[in-house]
């Protein structure tokens, strides 16, 4: 599901996602398979810079409809037990898979180039968010549309960064889609460049970057994510994944109450602010 290898003399790691049947769609295999092969670019002393690619016609269509599938990993973050019920295992697995991974991805102290294609659905979003550089072909094209899902975007929040305010939240309210030049006109996409010309453009910005020495690299980045933090990105990126399992909560009651489970029977009535107690009779 996801390959790994270093080219121009073990400089830049290039790694793709490879599950193109099911157009690079995350499931908890490539999850972990990705986090590998990143930790290895990240611990490799040669590599001072990762491309991140996918094949087949599309980079990636989000989270795997179909659930995120058995496959034993051991977690990489102690936030609490996933097997647990309610929305707490929820919550643990989501805050695991999503959060946190692509926190960790965002973190890796050497520059990272994601270089997109065709679709780039919601989750897929996210696993471009994570790196320092966007290239996306001219036939590339971008959406969110998971407030159809009764949440308020996708886990890894960075659309008030990426798009602007007021974008953002067009985007998130319409689940529009955007092209390659709209998002390049926004900000969110460096380069756009034709389909047949997508590697070659990335691996030789890759080959500049790598030219460059490792150590001012990394001060280079962590000089500019200090500043998303300083700006609030971390807290803020935290409360809206509160927000998302506000969202989740309420469409499982939602459902329920559909099979006629209603677990706020009283809800529909009228109510005060405060109800004081019934007299003694």
């Amino acid at each position: 599901m996801v390959t790994y290898e270093e080219v121009d003399d073990g400089a830049i790691a290039v790694i793709t996602l490879d599950r193109p049947e099911a157009r690079n769609a995350q499931n908890k295999q490539m999850t972990y398979q990705l986090n590998d092969a990143f930790t290895r670019a990240a611990r490799t002393d040669s590599v001072k810079c990762i491309v991140l690619a996918a094949n087949g016609p599309h980079f990636s269509a989000g989270h795997d409809l179909k659930g995120p599938g058995q496959y034993d990993a051991e977690p990489i973050w102690v936030g609490g037990s996933d097997t647990r019920g309610g929305a707490e295992g929820l919550m643990a697995y989501e805050e695991e898979s999503y959060l946190h991974m692509c926190r960790r991805w965002h973190d890796i102290p050497k520059p990272t180039i994601a270089v997109v294609q065709g679709n780039v659905i919601a989750g897929g979003l996210m696993l471009m968010w994570v790196c320092d550089i966007i290239i996306a072909s001219d036939d590339a094209s971008f959406r969110d549309m998971t407030v159809e899902f009764g949440v308020n975007g996708v886990e890894w929040f960075n659309h008030p960064w990426e798009f602007g305010i007021r974008k953002a939240k067009e985007l998130l309210f319409t689940g529009d889609v955007i092209d390659a030049a709209e998002a390049h006109r926004l900000g969110m996409v460096n380069h756009v460049v034709p389909r047949d010309e997508l590697n070659d453009f990335a691996l030789a910005m890759a080959g500049r970057i790598a030219a460059k020495p490792s150590f001012s690299l990394k001060l280079a980045k962590l000089a500019v994510n200090q500043t998303l933090d300083a700006q609030g990105f971390q807290i803020s990126q935290q409360q809206a994944f509160g927000l998302q399992h506000v969202g989740h909560a309420h469409t499982r009651a939602e459902h329920l109450r559909e099979t006629g489970i209603d677990m706020f029977p009283g809800a529909d009535r009228p109510r005060r602010a405060f109800e004081p107690p019934a007299p003694d009779a």
